[in-house]
């Protein structure tokens, strides 16, 4: 998504969008739409787009009072596709290296059936326009999970199995937050479930803002298609340069 912007705003806000239209015109009872710890103060396409379909449901909640139009927001699951689980074992299976992007960089994971479950919870609990943000727990440094699978699989980290660190890519934090700075939290009758008082942008025109993302979709203009996510959120960070390694760390070495 970061290198083919256009191609993310057509599916996470366009095609929400759509769907949730769709869905308000046919009265559908309630619309969940899955959204990302990376839309809290993105700093990349995915994270921006994301927030933006989270203020699409929002909007569309005035427009269809009878559907209940709800967003969760969470981190990283366990074994789904694109988790790094997977990609350590193939790689600890190969002999390595394991490839980690920085020695200090952590995520929150959950497990497939727990966060399938608590997306179903949160989507009858949820109320009209709401952000539901579920408890992760606590973060997990990628790098002692990468030193941890490596030693439940019987080899010795950094002697056996090497581990290399990479860098951030375009637009990869070093850490992720589920809630914006300033913004509460409320409890629900679930304990692992939160309400974020998120509120929608007062000076955003919405209707507007997909019609310019659309026409540069179709021109296929990434780099305009940045600003303008940039512009239309004050939260994000689209353009600040990822966090630097050490010249010692990019070489994989470690104290």
């Amino acid at each position: 998504m970061e290198d083919h912007p256009g191609e993310a705003v057509r599916n996470n806000v366009l095609a929400t969008r759509g769907l949730a239209d769709t869905a308000g015109q046919l009265g559908v009872e309630t619309f969940v739409l899955i959204s990302t710890d990376k839309a809290v103060r993105p700093s990349s396409v995915m994270g921006a787009t994301k927030r933006l379909a989270e203020l699409v449901i929002q909007h569309l909640q005035s427009r269809y009072r009878e559907t209940r139009y709800v967003a969760v927001r969470f981190g990283n699951v366990l074994g789904s596709a694109g988790s790094v689980v997977p990609i350590f074992r193939e790689q600890i299976r190969r002999g390595g290296p394991l490839t980690v992007t920085h020695p200090e960089a952590t995520r929150y994971f959950m497990t497939i059936p727990e966060a399938a479950a608590l997306v179903l919870e949160a989507g009858a609990i949820g109320q009209r326009g709401e952000i539901m943000v579920l408890d992760m727990g606590q973060p997990v440094s990628i790098l002692q999970l990468a030193k941890d699978m490596i030693t439940l699989s019987g080899f010795k980290p950094f002697e056996e199995i090497p581990i290399q660190f990479v860098g951030l890519r375009p637009g990869e934090k070093l850490y992720e937050q589920l809630d914006t700075d300033g913004e509460e939290l409320d409890d629900t009758r679930h304990p692992k479930i939160f309400v974020g008082r998120v509120s929608p942008s007062a000076t955003l025109d919405l209707d507007e803002a997909l019609t310019r993302l659309k026409t540069l979709c179709e021109q296929d203009d990434p780099d305009e298609i940045r600003s303008l996510l940039d512009a239309l959120l004050p939260e994000a960070r689209l353009g600040e340069p990822v966090a630097a390694l050490p010249a010692r760390l990019e070489r994989g070495l470690l104290n």
